[in-house]
């Protein structure tokens, strides 16, 4: 039966079957109704994002089918040599040797692709269980298993399957068309190999639009980031974006900019950069004209993490589906479009901002019942963790504890989802998230309030409190 359950404004998920799910996807893709901007296939479910203020979730059509392509027969080298292959035979009773063979021989068909950009969960796996705490970096090309799943990590990332193998396919490439070389459908063929082949180099498109300001020195992390874009979640590719749209949008006001227009964000420690050309820079609402020639030192963030230099015009976003970069010393920075992004409203600055106990609110998460005592979780003091990142913000504090296995089939995340893995530790999505998960989730985080756990340094205290919906 399908149901349609609100996870915060703006997200919403439909449980439904996933070829049913592939369909209407794809429907909306041919011809989006107003206001929605992403369609995520799961293996239950469909995850819809949308402007609240354009559209009326309840009263969307979920009966639409659209066409897809028609499947394909891939074929892929693969080199047994994961770190988890000798844990994996042990667990299921068996040599190594007949593990491999037993893998080789599965039938791998892409059932939908989510997590990452170019990440395909595959039929053909082993019901194994994620790790109880995921590793902070699974190698690209890593060729891993879970709950019945294939998949294979297009880049280095965080992860928690299981590491059979690897394999030297290049999964995804940003400036490709189509972009992901697997789509739903698609039959993969694995011959096992002793080694593997180097993979192709990617090829970068040639920069466009005038330089601005080159990079003297990077800072901590810098990066460059807008308002979130829409509409390749279907291939695993995050809408991203600021972690503090709030502060990104004061920024470009101050210029005279479209509030989600691309600019700097700052993290810790800041660049400084050098005018190619007369320009004028914002950091918050402060306004600086620069000559050509003459530099600026961005120096420490003072307050919270992060802080957004915007340049009037804004500056050239990366490719879509690129991962989040530092700039690098001698990088050019180039201005972009005056293109509006897509999305909702950008939203004012928090009146508390920095603090050192922040308070939270959240509503229910989808897996609210997986939970032994889930109210406990708004009683809790939780800290930030230092390995926190543009993924991810990592809370440290009491475990919550579990009523059962937290994996679940994987199905498309929110932004601000909670989700807690086996160990207990809750984990608050950003803006690189990935675009579906199997760990459980308990809450997610009213969008308003997200710009506080953004600015939230590591050692935060943060308080999370029930929002109801009314």
């Amino acid at each position: 039966m399908r149901e349609l359950r609100k996870l915060c404004d703006g997200a919403a998920l439909l449980s439904i079957a996933n070829q049913d799910a592939l369909d209407l996807a794809a429907a909306f893709a041919e011809d989006p109704p107003e206001g929605l901007l992403d369609a995520v296939p799961g293996a239950r479910t469909l995850l819809l994002l949308y402007d609240p203020e354009l559209l009326d979730i309840e009263g969307l059509d979920l009966s639409r089918r659209g066409d897809r392509p028609p499947p394909r027969v891939i074929r892929l080298q693969a080199c047994y040599d994961g770190a988890d292959l000798d844990d994996v035979a042990r667990e299921l009773g068996m040599r190594r040797e007949e593990l491999v063979r037993r893998h080789v021989e599965s039938e791998h068909v892409v059932s939908f692709l989510g997590f990452a950009p170019g990440f395909a969960y595959m039929t053909g796996g082993f019901h194994v269980p994620r790790l109880r705490t995921p590793r902070v970096r699974v190698p690209a090309g890593s060729l891993a298993v879970a709950d019945g799943y294939t998949g294979i990590y297009p880049a280095e990332t965080p992860g928690g399957w299981r590491l059979l193998g690897h394999v030297a396919a290049r999964m995804f490439d940003p400036a490709a068309t189509p972009p992901s070389l697997l789509r739903p459908g698609d039959r993969v063929l694995l011959e096992p190999v002793e080694r593997l082949a180097e993979p192709p180099r990617a090829k970068r498109p040639k920069a466009r639009g005038e330089g601005v300001l080159r990079v003297v020195t990077p800072g901590a992390f810098t990066s460059v980031q807008g308002g979130p874009r829409y509409g390749l979640a279907a291939s695993g590719v995050p809408a991203g974006g600021a972690m503090d749209l709030a502060s990104l949008a004061a920024a470009n006001r101050a210029l005279g900019n479209d509030p989600f227009a691309p600019a700097l964000e700052i993290t810790l420690v800041g660049p400084e950069l050098e005018a190619l050309q007369d320009v004028r820079v914002a950091r918050g609402a402060e306004v600086r004209s620069m000559k050509r020639g003459e530099r600026l030192n961005t120096g420490l963030v003072q307050r919270g993490v992060r802080a957004y230099l915007a340049v009037e015009g804004g500056l050239a976003p990366a490719i879509p589906g690129e991962a989040t970069r530092p700039l690098r010393a001698r990088e050019v920075l180039r201005r972009g479009s005056r293109r509006p992004a897509q999305g909702p409203r950008a939203p004012r600055l928090p009146i508390r901002w920095g603090e050192p106990l922040i308070e939270v609110r959240a509503h229910r998460g989808p897996q609210w019942r997986f939970f032994a005592s889930p109210e406990d979780f708004f009683d809790c003091e939780y800290r930030v963790s230092p390995s926190s990142d543009r993924r991810g913000l990592r809370l440290r504090g009491p475990a919550v504890a579990l009523a059962r296995r937290s994996d679940i089939p994987p199905e498309g995340t929110a932004p601000g989802a909670v989700q807690v893995p086996g160990d207990g530790m809750p984990i608050v999505l950003g803006p690189d998230r990935p675009v579906t998960g199997g760990y459980a989730k308990i809450a997610t985080v009213v969008p308003v309030d997200f710009p506080l756990l953004a600015q939230a340094r590591p050692g935060t205290a943060v308080r999370f409190v029930e929002e109801r919906w009314t």
